[in-house]
């Protein structure tokens, strides 16, 4: 559905119960017959909102135009040139079918130009006459900052760009906003800022989203990064906040949905963990969402549903942070929940905080798993192959090789004839020669890794590292622009 309306407000349909409308015509099916479904136009302050009773969503244009949505030919009825309604948007972006209609531009263009402006629409009506209506989304991106616990991967490169499965860490978040309708992402970065812009600028601009920077010049925690931009988040809409090392499904058309339907400040996501004593608990009410509190590395079971760092919030929590050091788990979302002005929304599918390398390899597996289960043709496939496996259109692999389970080989790497490669991921750029092995572990960009080299056990090769000939590797951190020459039997860090 197309238009703009305050936030949190519901379009009603009833002529009359929210002020002035204007009546339209009745909209007809495929069948000829008229369905249970009326239309009506609000206008209040400048803003314009379309409601239907039913559950087709539908668009409108300033002329008349026949569109088919799942199955159902709609008419768009004429509306005031004033109301400047110039789009259809059909209840999936993937799913328009339209007719040309001004001479000008195609209805379909139409509908792209509006959804990357700022008009998004729900992807379900919820209750009969009910649709929710939203303008354009912000989200900012907590990029910290220098990545320690990826180290050595972050000392060349800014975390948010240490490529998972092939892909900057970041892109996989912007790509998910983008696709719930946000246009602006904020970058809160502390280090390096200078690469992190030069490359997000290049993403952002295929995107088609504008990608803002803010700099911190001491760091301010979690919840600080938000008073420095307050100026740029105020508004009617709420925004995201989101942890850069997270890596999951990123249900944000649902978290919004859910924001909406709760009507208060904040929504924080939870996802379930097999040992909640390691974290803090989030306590919450299962039926409504809403939270009660939160519970640090409980030592008696209070539940085993934590913070999964991704959130939504209304301008009005801005009110609540200053601009100082602040942690937004451990000062600001507590004096919520006593407010009653926090829920919780529930993850249903992975999700790994992969800011460390054990991590970083468990998030790999989880997410190639979610690509076997629902894209299983953006993964490899061949005799050599076993299990879910990436490899980049560039690479080029010998014979002989075994990779897999649960590998990721980037761009313009090279593996030799008889290389067996498991639970691991080989950064652009790096060669692998004869007879290597490779398990559990991260290899940088640039890197060479000798013939007959055995390395395992969580090691971490930075960028461009030399490993000879007939080495063995046992959970070493190498730093950048090493050349190893001996063994490093238990695990070290090699400087």
């Amino acid at each position: 559905m197309i238009g703009r309306f305050p936030q949190r407000q519901r379009v009603g349909t009833v002529p009359g119960r929210f002020g002035s409308f204007h009546s339209l015509l009745p909209v007809a099916s495929s069948t000829g017959k008229v369905p249970a479904m009326s239309t009506a136009i609000q206008e209040r302050e400048g803003k314009v909102a379309l409601g239907c009773v039913g559950a087709v969503r539908w668009g409108v244009t300033q002329r008349r135009l026949g569109m088919k949505v799942k199955g159902v030919n709609l008419l768009c009825i004429l509306l005031k040139p004033t109301m400047n309604l110039r789009a259809v948007d059909t209840v999936e972006r993937g799913e328009r079918e339209c007719m040309k209609f001004d001479g000008r531009k195609t209805a379909r263009a139409r509908a792209r130009d509006v959804w990357r402006t700022g008009c998004w629409k729900s992807e379900s009506c919820g209750k009969r006459g009910q649709i929710l209506v939203r303008n354009r989304m912000k989200a900012v991106i907590l990029v910290g900052g220098y990545g320690t616990r990826l180290r050595p991967l972050t000392l060349t490169q800014p975390k948010p760009l240490v490529e998972f499965a092939n892909k900057p860490m970041m892109l996989h978040q912007m790509e998910a906003l983008v696709a719930a309708g946000v246009d602006t992402v904020i970058l809160a970065v502390s280090y390096r800022a200078e690469l992190l812009e030069q490359q997000m600028k290049q993403h952002a601009e295929q995107l088609g989203i504008e990608v803002d920077f803010s700099l911190e010049e001491e760091p301010l925690g979690t919840a600080g990064p938000l008073a420095l931009i307050k100026d740029r988040l105020r508004g009617d809409e709420p925004f995201f906040v989101l942890n850069s090392d997270i890596i999951c499904e990123f249900p944000f058309r649902e978290m919004i949905e859910f924001h909406m339907s709760h009507g208060h400040e904040g929504t924080i996501a939870v996802t379930k963990v097999e040992e909640p004593s390691k974290y803090g608990v989030c306590v919450f009410n299962e039926k409504t969402g809403k939270i009660d509190s939160f519970v640090e590395k409980p030592v008696e079971y209070v539940g085993n549903k934590i913070n999964a760092g991704l959130y939504i919030l209304s301008p009005t929590v801005l009110d609540r942070i200053s601009l100082r050091p602040t942690s937004i788990e451990k000062e600001i979302f507590p004096e919520m929940a006593k407010c009653g002005e926090l829920y919780a929304f529930e993850l249903s599918g992975f999700w790994m905080d992969v800011g460390q390398p054990k991590d970083f390899l468990t998030g790999m597996r989880l997410y190639l798993k979610h690509l076997r289960d629902k894209s299983p043709s953006l993964l490899a496939q061949g005799n050599h192959i076993n299990g879910n496996v990436i490899v980049d259109e560039t690479a080029v692999i010998g014979r002989d090789c075994r990779i897999g389970p649960n590998v990721v080989i980037g761009p313009r790497v090279k593996i030799e004839n008889g290389v067996c490669l498991r639970h691991c991921t080989v950064l652009s750029d790096s060669i692998v020669r004869t007879h290597s092995w490779i398990n559990s572990s991260i290899v940088g960009r640039k890197c060479s890794i000798g013939e007959w080299v055995r390395i395992e056990n969580t090691c971490v090769i930075g960028d461009d590292v030399v490993v000879n000939d007939e080495l063995y590797l046992n959970g070493a951190r190498v730093l950048p622009h090493k050349a190893i020459t001996t063994n490093v039997p238990e695990p070290d860090i090699i400087m």
